[in-house]
């Protein structure tokens, strides 16, 4: 039985390497070639560009005022919304006036009694007047007069002023607004007892959004570039959700001297806000336009983000593609400024750049069918 099996194995070998010496070669596939990718291009020219230094900043109202109670009292009306807006002058609380009106009508009374004293020690240095010429008194007696008229003149001014002092505090019964702008959250609701020179006299805030200011800061080299455009300046924003803000704006503050832990200097720009599209305490884009300057522009879909930092596919005399690290500056709508890299006549690859590898084959993109060919 082992020798019919070693038999068998031995004729297995045998068969299998003549096999081998009969059969052909097996042919290795050729190495494919990358194909060429359809893709439009854009031949590089100079233009003029804006020269613009972006910065970020913070919104906030061009005033912010807190409204405090400047009497005690209790707070018996509210008169306003949350987070609405308000005119100057207009009443925004109440305060219970009953303590006030009383303390005035004490005040005109002590004013009536004091002008009823001054008038009878008026008529008394009248009459001593006429005796002291006839020499009818002595003279200390026409002298206590004057002075008594003199102490009644001053205490009727001390009456007269209490009186206006007690009008004053009566008319801050009613607690006006100090500026026009927005109403910010309620402090103190209707039945609280509000204390002057308290935390319990803030009642709210009111901030006032038109116009609306943007505090940013510049960097010295920023900073001796705005000086270089000598007022030639123009300012946009850019809103929280990338939008620009359609109204320009001004600088209305420049600080005098460069932030020493921070190397900055302190801008502050003033936007109308009449539709409250900004919000004080948002943060957003400050972009300056201080001059022009020539440089190259390309769709920011056609500018690739690398290990090594940005490139671009540029087509070379062969047709084929090889990236190119280029240096940008600031967005023109949806362009990049191309500051670096690129030269006058160099042919940018715009689309289809997935597909696009260094040595690709770049093809202009078939022209669409006529639509007398599509019938035919």
């Amino acid at each position: 039985m082992n020798s019919r099996l070693s038999l068998l194995l031995v004729l297995l070998v045998f068969g299998l390497s003549a096999c081998g010496k009969n059969d052909a070669p097996t042919a290795m596939p050729a190495q494919s070639q990358p194909q060429p990718v359809a893709a439009r291009t854009q031949e590089m020219a100079l233009q003029k560009v804006p020269v613009v230094i972006e910065s970020v900043g913070r919104t906030e109202g061009a005033r912010e005022v807190e409204v405090r109670a400047r009497v005690s009292g209790i707070l018996e009306k509210q008169l306003f919304a949350e987070g609405q807006p308000v005119r100057a002058g207009a009443v925004l609380v109440r305060i219970d006036p009953a303590p006030f009106e009383l303390a005035l009508a004490q005040a005109r009374a002590a004013l009536a009694q004091e002008r009823s004293r001054n008038e009878q020690a008026r008529r008394e240095a009248e009459r001593l007047k006429g005796l002291i010429a006839a020499k009818a008194i002595s003279q200390r007696e026409y002298d206590d007069a004057g002075t008594t008229l003199k102490s009644s003149a001053a205490t009727l001014d001390a009456a007269e002023n209490r009186v206006r002092e007690a009008e004053l505090n009566l008319s801050y019964t009613a607690l006006v607004a100090p500026i026009s702008g927005v109403t910010g959250r309620v402090q103190r609701s209707e039945g609280n007892l509000l204390t002057v020179n308290t935390e319990s006299a803030l009642i709210t805030s009111i901030t006032q959004t038109d116009p609306v200011w943007v505090r940013f800061a510049l960097s010295d080299a920023e900073f001796e570039q705005l000086k270089a455009a000598r007022g030639a300046t123009g300012v946009r924003l850019k809103l929280p959700d990338g939008k620009p803000y359609a109204r320009p704006g001004r600088l209305n503050f420049t600080a005098s001297t460069v932030d020493t832990r921070l190397g900055t200097v302190q801008m502050r720009a003033e936007f109308a806000n009449p539709a409250m599209d900004i919000l004080p305490g948002q943060f957003v884009r400050v972009e300056l336009s201080i001059g022009t300057r020539e440089a190259f522009v390309l769709p920011q879909t056609a500018v690739l983000q690398g290990d090594r930092g940005r490139f671009v596919w540029t087509v070379g005399e062969d047709g084929k593609a090889a990236a190119r690290p280029v240096q940008v500056g600031n967005w023109i709508g949806n362009d990049w400024v191309i500051l670096s890299g690129l030269k006058p006549g160099d042919k940018v690859v715009l689309d289809n750049l997935l597909r696009v590898r260094p040595g690709t084959l770049i093809q202009p993109p078939a022209a669409p069918a006529s639509a007398d060919s599509n019938k035919k």
